[in-house]
């Protein structure tokens, strides 16, 4: 299901079996948040979609971070500088058409020709910043490290150098990404919170999905309904203190219905590595699971036994903790080089 430049083109397209729908160029849609365009905390198999489009076509999409006008003028952040779209949805999207989650997802998008047992594939083209500035909080993994009087941090963000400064002397190197891409799961799960993510992907926190890269989601119901949100400067794996740095993004993103084979649960790879995913409440099962599926990937696809597979992992794949503050689960991801394989 990975894709690698030469050698790994055959095995992939073994994966996918056929791409749904693509007897046409690829159209761009743009797509702005609006009251009327946005999941405000949820994933859902009843959501009703705010634009269709053909398997292989292009949104272009607004996304907003997860605050409020409020909580942004608490933090330092001048009125004029808050979006106005911001404003419009957090006063204009309340009672039952909020939560259980607190992002702000842009969508759904009815993807044509997507069937429960299809993959989703979901390529970054371009990531752009929306504003200059991101916010960061305290709370997360170990919260008795946060000191409550002080407000939430802001952060100017430099797109031209591509850095933040943290404090005088500390730079960060700024690596936008998506938070937040998923499909809504399966109907029998009802209205899913956005803020744990799951097989359906959603809140993946997931510092390697940049531009460039790509995401691999199982289909559940008709259509995908694909959402997106949770925009981020920059984080580090793990997220310790709940918050990356949050900010409002605009990006391009690609999505093409995969027909031929069925996935368990969310993969991605990027320019240099394979990826493969996987959360849980049991940090060990989440552990557990994404190891298994990176064996499970390279015994499919790389001409190896189980036994020999789940050795790769251990002297050349690297295991990491996705976050730890998605509450109620855990995030683990395994990534594994492509430049090991000839």
């Amino acid at each position: 299901m990975f894709r690698t430049p030469i050698a790994g083109a055959a095995a992939f397209i073994t994966f996918v079996g056929f791409v749904a729908g693509q007897s046409a160029p690829p159209r761009t849609h743009r797509l702005e948040a609006t009251p009327a365009t946005v999941a405000y905390g949820y994933y859902w198999a009843d959501a009703k979609p705010v634009l269709r489009i053909a398997s292989g076509d292009i949104i272009d999409v607004d996304t907003l971070l997860t605050n409020t006008p409020m909580g942004l003028q608490q933090a330092g952040v001048p009125p004029e500088k808050i979006q106005e779209s911001l404003k419009a949805i957090v006063s204009q999207v309340t009672g039952d058409r909020r939560g259980p989650g607190g992002h702000i997802l842009t969508g759904p998008v009815y993807v044509e020709g997507a069937e429960p047992g299809d993959v989703l594939e979901v390529k970054i083209l371009s990531i752009a910043f929306a504003i200059d500035y991101a916010y960061n909080g305290c709370n997360g993994f170990i919260p008795a490290n946060c000191d409550r009087s002080a407000p939430q941090k802001i952060v100017k963000l430099n797109s031209k150098t591509m850095t933040a400064e943290f404090k005088p002397g500390i730079t960060i190197p700024l690596r936008p990404f998506f938070g937040s891409m998923g499909v809504a799961p399966a109907p029998d799960l009802g209205r899913v919170s956005s803020n744990p993510p799951g097989r359906h992907a959603g809140n993946l926190d997931n510092r390697e999905l940049v531009v460039g890269s790509t995401l691999y989601i199982p289909v559940f119901i008709r259509g995908a309904l694909f959402e997106i949100g949770d925009g981020h400067g920059a984080q580090g794996d793990g997220e310790v203190d709940q918050t990356a740095l949050e900010t409002s993004l605009r990006g391009r993103v690609q999505l093409t219905v995969l027909k031929g084979k069925k996935l368990l649960w969310p993969r991605a790879e990027t320019s240099t590595d394979y990826i493969s995913m996987a959360s849980d409440e049991d940090l060990k099962v989440a552990t557990t699971i994404a190891v298994q599926q990176m064996v499970d990937f390279l015994a499919e696809t790389k001409n190896l036994t189980k036994h020999e597979a789940y050795q790769l992992v251990s002297v050349a794949g690297n295991v990491a903790i996705t976050q730890l503050v998605d509450r109620p689960v855990y995030g683990v991801h395994v990534k594994m080089p492509k430049n090991i394989f000839r």
